[in-house]
C-alpha cells in the first residue's frame, strides 16, 4: 500500500461507511472488495492504475473493515443502496464500478437499481449460478463461527483462506484473516444476501458497459462461461492465475484489464 491513499467517512442514516481514496480528475473509479475483506484488497490494483490520473475510492461494505455493523441481516438491496447513498452523499457518479466477489454481486445490484450513478460496470467473478449450484455453495463458503476460549477458530480460518488461494503471500492471509475475525458475523450475513439475490436476471437486464473478468484457479471459474453466453456483449478477460485474491496477487494484469475498459469508455 502507498501512501497515497487518504481514508475517511461518509455518514448514513445508518451509521459511517469507511473508504479509502486517491484524488484525481475525470470519472471516478469506486471499488468493492469480496467477502470477508475491505477495502485493502484493493491497494496495489489502485497504485498500479495511478497512471490513469483519476480518482479512486475503495468502500469498506458495511459490516466489514472501519464501516458500521448492520443491526439486522441486510439483504442484496441493502447492500446496494448503502453504497449508492455513499456515492451521492460524495456527489459521486457516474462511476467505473469495479466489484469482486460479493462486490461484484453488489455492484450489479447499485447498477440495476441506481442506473444513473454507474458508467460502466466490472465484474470479477460474476456470480451466474444455478439455485441448485447456489444451494450447494451456500454449504461451503463463509461458514459462520464464534470466538471461543481455545482460539481453534482462528486456525480454522487461517486454513480456510490458504484452501481458498491466499498460501502464495502469509502477509496476505494475515491481511484477510483479521478481515475475517473481524467480520465474524457479517460473513455469514453478506454469503446470505448473495445467495438470495437473483443475480443472473439482474446480470440480463443490465444497460451499462460491462466486463467479466476470471482467473481459472478462481472457486467462481465454473460459473463463467455461462457469464459469457448470458451477456455475450460483454468485455471478458481471462486473468493469469490469482486464485480469489486476483487484485492481490495480479495486480498488474488486474489494473491492465481494467485500464483499457475504462478508456474505451470514458
Amino acid at each position: 500500500m502507498s501512501q497515497r491513499e487518504r481514508k475517511a467517512y461518509v455518514d448514513l442514516p445508518d451509521g459511517q461507511i469507511h473508504y479509502a481514496s486517491i484524488e484525481g480528475a475525470g470519472t471516478p473509479l469506486v471499488f468493492l472488495h469480496q467477502t470477508a475483506s475491505n477495502w485493502q484488497m484493493w491497494a496495489r490494483t489502485m497504485d498500479a492504475l495511478a497512471d490513469l490520473g483519476a480518482p479512486m475510492i475503495a468502500f469498506d461494505t458495511p459490516g466489514f473493515g472501519g464501516s458500521f455493523d448492520p443491526s439486522e441481516p441486510p439483504s442484496m438491496v441493502d447492500y446496494g443502496g448503502w453504497i449508492a447513498a455513499a456515492l451521492r452523499k460524495l456527489r459521486l457518479g457516474p462511476v467505473h464500478l469495479v466489484g469482486h466477489h460479493t462486490g461484484s454481486a453488489i455492484a450489479c445490484q447499485v447498477a440495476a437499481d441506481h442506473q444513473e450513478l454507474v458508467r460502466t460496470l466490472t465484474m470479477f467473478g460474476p456470480i451466474t449460478c444455478s439455485p441448485e449450484e447456489r444451494e450447494e455453495l451456500s454449504r461451503h463458503a463463509g461458514p459462520p463461527f464464534i470466538p471461543e476460549p481455545t482460539g481453534s477458530y482462528v486456525r480454522d480460518n487461517w486454513d480456510y483462506l490458504v484452501a481458498g488461494g491466499a498460501a502464495a503471500d502469509p502477509l496476505l492471509i494475515h491481511r484477510e484473516l483479521t478481515g475475517m475475525l473481524r467480520a465474524h458475523v457479517a460473513r455469514s450475513h453478506a454469503y446470505a444476501a448473495v445467495w438470495a439475490q437473483d443475480f443472473n436476471s439482474l446480470f440480463k437486464a443490465l444497460s451499462q458497459p460491462l466486463q467479466i473478468i476470471c482467473a481459472p484457479d478462481d472457486d467462481l471459474w465454473p460459473f463463467f462461461d455461462r457469464a459469457r453466453s448470458i451477456r455475450p456483449d460483454a468485455t471478458a478477460v481471462v486473468l493469469p492465475g490469482g486464485a480469489n485474491f486476483e487484485p492481490d496477487l495480479e495486480p498488474a494484469a488486474t489494473a491492465d484489464a481494467i485500464r483499457t475498459f475504462v478508456l474505451r469508455h470514458r
